[in-house]
């Protein structure tokens, strides 16, 4: 395989980096409590259901560009997050595979709109993997602004997030995450780092998983334009990568704790 250092291009892989630390800025967070919650596949069906409000503008001829595809995708994650937090105090014991299931509906719902797409396939590889190399500095100040917006919202709630709050807050946060590096890295970037920092208590688990996080998307994005291989793919190998090489450190090394319940994500004693 021939290197391409040529490809090292800091005009390219800047704003590619600034997006992925956006993405981990309210991911990482956000990740804590999905895993404490058990609903480990929720940020998947969110995310899948915010993309298909992506899809759903494009067949009604809205501009992919334009403002009203991020509507389209806010309303159908928040219409998804909203039926969740319902099914959650309905059938809580079913929460799982409820959300499996709604995976599931949006996946294929997706499938059928693109149907008759003759560039379906380009859009459902670019909602999966995502475009993260395309990705410009103007592009990422809705996002980054939004993200403040809810990291501020969820210190000034000192992280206590339940039913329809901890859903509506989550669906946002997809919304904006999943249109710049697609459904893949969205649950890589809220499930790996978390998980690699399970067994640490306190802030320090919280600086951890930033550090895992961010490593993980330099190092792919670096290793992608080295090696000229699919960015968004390669980045969560370098996550899942940094999350095993990870557990070297005997600050960071799983203690595989006993099942407890959520915690404040900002909560100091978490």
């Amino acid at each position: 395989m021939t290197l391409n250092l040529d490809g090292l291009d800091l005009s390219i892989l800047g704003p590619a980096c600034v997006a992925g630390l956006v993405v981990l800025s309210t991911h990482v967070p956000l990740g804590k409590q999905v895993l404490s919650r058990g609903i480990i596949f929720i940020d998947l069906a969110i995310a899948q259901i915010a993309g298909l409000g992506v899809i759903l503008a494009q067949y009604l001829g809205i501009d992919e560009h334009g403002f009203g595809v991020q509507i389209a995708a806010a309303a159908a994650a928040l219409a998804g997050a909203g039926l969740l937090s319902w099914t959650d105090r309905r059938w809580p014991e079913y929460q799982e595979p409820l959300i499996g299931t709604l995976f599931a509906l949006a996946a294929t719902g997706g499938l059928l709109l693109l149907a008759d797409n003759p560039q379906g396939g380009e859009h459902l590889k670019d909602l999966l993997v995502g475009q993260i190399l395309w990705v410009s500095y103007s592009q990422l100040i809705p996002a980054a602004v939004l993200s403040a917006a809810l990291l501020a919202f969820m210190w000034l709630r000192g992280g206590r997030l339940v039913g329809l709050l901890f859903y509506a807050l989550f669906a946002l946060a997809i919304t904006a995450s999943v249109q710049l590096v697609g459904v893949y890295l969205v649950f890589a970037s809220l499930i790996v780092p978390a998980l690699a920092t399970a067994g640490m208590r306190g802030r320090s688990r919280m600086v951890a998983a930033y550090v895992i996080g961010a490593l993980g998307y330099v190092l792919g994005l670096g290793l992608s334009a080295v090696l000229d291989l699919p960015s968004g793919a390669m980045i969560v190998w370098t996550l899942a990568g940094c999350a095993l090489l990870a557990q070297a450190v005997p600050m960071v090394r799983r203690s595989h704790p006993s099942h407890a319940a959520a915690k404040p994500v900002f909560d100091a004693g978490a």
